[in-house]
């Protein structure tokens, strides 16, 4: 019984005496200064090079030669080509259209018979002349007094009107000529069918439209492009080389999948728009249509929705971050040598969706953070790993 009560006993005597001796003790604990927390941040190396700035734009490619084919004579369609249909292709001089031509050749045979009446009354007035001019020489070697033949006396009236008769006849037989060649309506160029507007068995008139046709030659895509990014690109002038137009990418998707085209920016249209402000640019595609070398994965169809890059100048000495780096103000930050967060102004040469183009305000070598950090404080100490641009 007496062990049971001297151990609680005793226990609470030394928790006593240990608590003496503490309080007891002249020495102050130690205290550590909370560090603050390190953010772990993505970084990239500023470089210098030079750049191409490319422009980016939209258009619609249409042909460079769209015409109405029209009749210029009268009569009955008696044939028409098996390519002269909406989406046929021909080449220059191709036949499309026939029109019944036998009214014409009987108006060219009563040409040419009319020349040759002229032909006959001109041989006939000239021998005449002929004659009346040594009569007129026979009657003054006889007479008394010499006098000068008149005009009249030398027919010579008949013969400017003999003259002026096959003239006529002429210019007659030559129009008649062209009416019946143009019976037969040609192909003025390589291209296609765009429209059908008449066909067999169809009367038609002077003017009447037959078809709206394109060449294929060449497809033209207009670019509006604002001032801003027209120092970025050379503009060609007359005196410009082919091989010096700008070149230009253009693309579009088409059956799930991007195809591309290559072109050159061949002339601005020189005016700017009076309502958007902006200049066109004229892209030209040769052959969109595959028909001389087959050297586009798929025909560009006049009509199509592009998205065009057009390769600008060469700008030495400029840095190219992507476009998520730059902060309001036009601030790019970086890390010092302390590792410590740095607010960097810069001014920008373009920016496009993708990319900022820095001309002055960052040197190159320097490190840049890409992360986005909410609220960043000029001397925030910070770790960080590179990335790749």
């Amino acid at each position: 019984m007496l062990k049971k009560i001297s151990l609680p006993l005793l226990i609470i005597i030394f928790s006593l005496a240990v608590a003496a001796w503490l309080t007891t003790r002249d020495v102050t604990p130690a205290t550590m200064k909370a560090r603050p927390p390190v953010m772990l941040v993505d970084v990239m190396e500023s470089e210098s090079a030079t750049v191409h700035i490319n422009v980016r734009a939209q258009g619609t490619a249409a042909p460079r030669t769209r015409t109405t084919l029209v009749s210029e004579v009268s009569g009955l369609i008696t044939a028409v080509s098996p390519d002269f249909l909406a989406g046929g292709f021909f080449k220059k001089g191709d036949v499309l259209v026939k029109i019944d031509d036998r009214n014409y050749q009987a108006d060219l045979k009563r040409a040419e018979a009319s020349v040759a009446t002229a032909k006959s009354n001109l041989e006939r007035e000239t021998g005449l002349a002929e004659y009346a001019a040594r009569d007129w020489e026979r009657a003054q070697s006889s007479a008394a007094s010499k006098r000068e033949a008149t005009r009249l006396a030398l027919r010579e009236p008949q013969m400017a009107e003999a003259r002026a008769n096959l003239d006529f006849a002429l210019a007659d037989l030559e129009m008649r000529r062209g009416d019946l060649d143009r019976t037969v309506i040609r192909a003025p160029y390589n291209g296609m069918v765009r429209e059908k507007l008449a066909d067999i068995g169809q009367f038609v008139g002077t003017g009447t439209q037959l078809a709206i046709t394109f060449a294929v030659d060449n497809a033209e895509i207009r670019l509006p492009l604002p001032d801003t990014e027209l120092p970025f690109i050379h503009l060609p002038t007359g005196d410009t080389p082919i091989d010096e137009y700008p070149e230009v990418r253009l693309n579009a998707e088409l059956g799930g999948s991007r195809q591309v085209w290559n072109g050159h920016i061949v002339r601005s249209e020189g005016v700017f728009d009076d309502k958007t402000r902006v200049l066109y640019l004229v892209a030209q595609v040769t052959d969109p249509y595959n028909q001389v070398d087959n050297k586009w994965d798929e025909p560009l169809r006049f009509g199509t929705f592009l998205s065009a890059e057009i390769i600008g100048e060469k700008v030495p000495n400029i840095i190219v971050l992507p476009r998520t780096v730059l902060r309001n103000g036009n601030q790019v930050w970086t890390i010092d040598d302390e590792d410590k967060l740095v607010p960097n102004t810069v001014e920008l040469l373009r920016s496009d969706e993708n990319f900022i183009y820095i001309k002055s305000g960052l040197n190159p070598n320097q490190l840049v953070c890409t992360t986005l950090i909410d609220n960043p404080l000029p001397g925030l100490p910070v770790r960080y790993k590179h990335v790749t641009n």
